[in-house]
């Protein structure tokens, strides 16, 4: 069988993460600018090879000094680790339209294997005749596993930040040509 290539479509696409903040509240924050690939056998996801990465520097929390410090050495290093990668070790069908993928995320300088849950949404047909497959990506990871270490404590002794980071990615593919 032929191997198919999907390229994510940035406009119908989004990267989100919440985190809670004063252990009381959710902050949610996003990524602007992202890429991804997929490779599969035919238009069957089951096993597919899945490639993602994303600017450290479109990190977005409606908040710029907060974004500012977000991008620093504090956390991401921007300037020295410029993209958060994630690669495929597995994607399987779990059953009905969810699959678990399975795979290496990179963040700093940190390699980590991960297994995030995804709901196959389906595919249709676009207006101007391109196969779209979409995808509802959710899991969790916690920051500290990362070097995301930074903490604070208030005056009154509430934690600022907490450790875990839930993820909730919604991705378009556009299925590419035959070579």
């Amino acid at each position: 069988m032929a191997t198919t290539k999907w390229v994510l479509d940035p406009m119908h696409s989004e990267v989100q993460f919440k985190i809670k903040h004063l252990v009381i509240s959710t902050v949610t924050g996003s990524f602007k600018k992202f890429a991804g690939t997929a490779q599969t056998e035919g238009d069957d996801f089951d096993n597919g090879q899945v490639e993602f990465s994303l600017e450290v520097d479109s990190i977005d929390t409606n908040q710029e000094q907060r974004d500012a410090h977000l991008k620093a050495e504090d956390f991401f290093n921007a300037a020295q680790y410029p993209q958060i990668k994630f690669q495929s070790t597995s994607f399987t069908k779990a059953g009905g339209s969810d699959y678990k993928l399975t795979g290496d995320l990179t963040i700093r300088d940190v390699t980590k294997p991960v297994t995030l849950e995804v709901e196959y949404g389906g595919t249709a047909v676009d207006f101007y005749g391109n196969t779209k497959a979409g995808f509802e990506v959710t899991g969790k990871i916690n920051r500290k596993d990362y070097g995301l270490s930074w903490g604070g404590i208030t005056e009154a002794g509430a934690i600022v930040l907490g450790d875990d980071v839930r993820l909730l990615i919604n991705v378009q593919f556009a299925k590419q040509a035959a070579a």
